[in-house]
């Protein structure tokens, strides 16, 4: 028994920093404004998940990257430790069941988290995925609201907040989660990391430091990261996997994990032609260049009356099979990762092969899209929830509706590559374009050119449509002859 009244179990160092081997470990998923804002979402209400206590770790020991993956990532955290249980108890005496507090550093395997559908199990279950540590400040000597965490890698800052940049405050989650279940003595709760969490490699050091900055601290929760020698047995399980929007999540951005950008962004003032431009007009140009596939045919509008103009990213289904359904269908699937992935002024493209025969979105995802500043949606498939995907309000392009869910005729494959939607292919990046008449693809290296050669056109037809108004016969004014080209021309000058 320590002088703090710790009764340290000496048997077992992992869990020499706390009172007890904790009965249980609980997360929050998402908690600081920063990383909300990183990650282009902000929850309403907190939301949680389990970590097994064998994950507990102390401070100075290692951790290891299994063998096959390549994504595991750190998070830094303020810990709550519980004295007295908590059940049913309000915010304004929930911080009275908090012994202590320390750092932890709550650390995942992204390369695992596609099949763990929410729960993160794997990804952040493994021995030593919960360092805790070194140190304990005493709950009652703080006030929950000055905390403040720091994450060093390799000696650098690279995390750095404060309990006052939290979406949802230290007592509120003890008291949220003590009225579904009973916090017992012991127990942990990991409160979220803020944004700066990203990739650690064998022969990183990570330290993670909790203090009242000129007050109390735990010291620095040491960790350095391994080399694994084993992988996993693909008889017993799924596999590691990563993608582009994985290492995008897990780096923290797509320059930091080194990807290329998806693909220009529209100029403010290349957006303001499009604006003017009728997807007709933008056909006649493209035809005129040689490009004659461009539309992404058998799709209508929902509102005919709204254009959509974006950046495309891309989505592809690949034709139901129940075994690899299993395997891509669930969790946290290239489905959601891409609705989870779009980004202000881009339109996702769904290459669903034409087949009406399920839905490829619904209303959540489209709120989901429309939570993120989405230009729109296009689909050559079925969209489920027709009349609430439709008062969402977003521009979105589907071949119909249809009631049955994804895995009726489709599983989610992957996304940002080149797919084909509506009989035309489609790179991330391409300008995306729809109006009443149907959806076109745009070359990005083709726009400027082609838009301003549509606008001259459509001036040109507005005269035309004028001069056939005043009375004037088609022949010769459509196309323009040489005299009225001659008098179009001395017009315009």
């Amino acid at each position: 028994m320590t002088s703090d009244g710790i009764d340290a179990d000496a048997a077992d160092p992992r869990f020499r920093a706390l009172p007890r081997r904790p009965g249980k470990i609980i997360a929050v998923h998402l908690n600081y404004a920063s990383r909300a804002d990183q990650r282009g979402r902000r929850p309403a209400h907190p939301s949680y998940f389990l970590k097994p206590s064998s994950s507990v770790a102390a401070t100075g020991g290692t951790v290891e990257r299994p063998a096959g993956t390549e994504l595991l990532a750190f998070e830094g955290e303020i810990a709550l430790v519980i004295g007295d249980p908590a059940h049913r108890v309000d915010s304004g005496s929930a911080w009275d069941h908090v012994a202590w507090v320390t750092a932890a550093d709550d650390l995942g395997l992204y390369d695992l988290r596609a099949n763990d559908k929410g729960s993160n199990l794997r990804s952040k279950g493994r021995d030593g995925f919960t360092p805790l540590g070194p140190g304990l400040i005493d709950a009652r000597t703080v006030d929950p609201a000055m905390l403040r965490v720091r994450t060093w890698l390799n000696g650098e800052i690279v995390q750095e907040d404060t309990t006052a940049g939290l979406l949802f405050p230290l007592p509120q989650l003890v008291a949220d989660l003590s009225q579904h279940l009973t916090l017992e003595t012991g127990d942990v709760i990991l409160t979220g990391t803020p944004a700066g969490s990203s990739v650690a490699a064998p022969g990183d050091v990570i330290e993670v430091e909790v203090d009242v900055p000129g007050g109390p601290r735990t010291g620095r929760l040491v960790t350095t990261v391994v080399d694994g020698d084993r992988g996993f047995d693909p008889g017993l399980g799924s596999l590691p996997s990563t993608d582009d929007a994985q290492r995008e999540d897990a780096w923290g951005s797509r320059a930091a994990a080194g990807l290329p950008p998806i693909g220009p962004t529209l100029s403010p003032a290349l957006r303001a032609k499009l604006e003017q431009v009728p997807v007709a007009a933008l056909s006649q140009q493209l035809r005129r260049r040689g490009l004659d596939d461009v539309t992404i045919d058998g799709v209508r509008p929902m509102h005919p009356d709204r254009r959509l103009i974006g950046t495309a990213r891309t989505l592809r289904f690949v034709p139901l099979r129940a075994d690899l359904f299993a395997a891509h269908g669930g969790g946290y699937n290239a489905q959601k990762r891409a609705f989870d992935a779009v980004g202000a002024g881009e339109v996702i493209v769904i290459e669903a092969r034409g087949e009406t025969g399920s839905g490829t979105l619904g209303d959540i995802l489209a709120l989901r899209a429309h939570a993120r500043g989405a230009a729109g949606i296009v689909t050559d498939g079925g969209v489920r929830d027709h009349d609430a995907v439709a008062a969402v309000g977003l521009p979105v392009y589907s071949a119909g509706a249809h009631p049955a869910v994804l895995g009726r005729k489709h599983v989610p494959w992957d996304l940002d590559v080149t797919i084909g939607c509506g009989g035309t292919t489609v790179q991330p990046g391409d300008i995306i374009v729809g109006d009443a008449d149907g959806v076109i693809v745009v070359p990005p290296a083709l726009a400027e050119e082609v838009v301003d050669a549509a606008l001259a056109q459509e001036s040109e037809d507005a005269w035309i449509a004028a001069r056939v108004a005043e009375g004037n016969p088609i022949e010769g004014l459509f196309p323009m002859n040489a005299a009225w080209r001659a008098r179009y021309d001395g017009e315009r000058r």
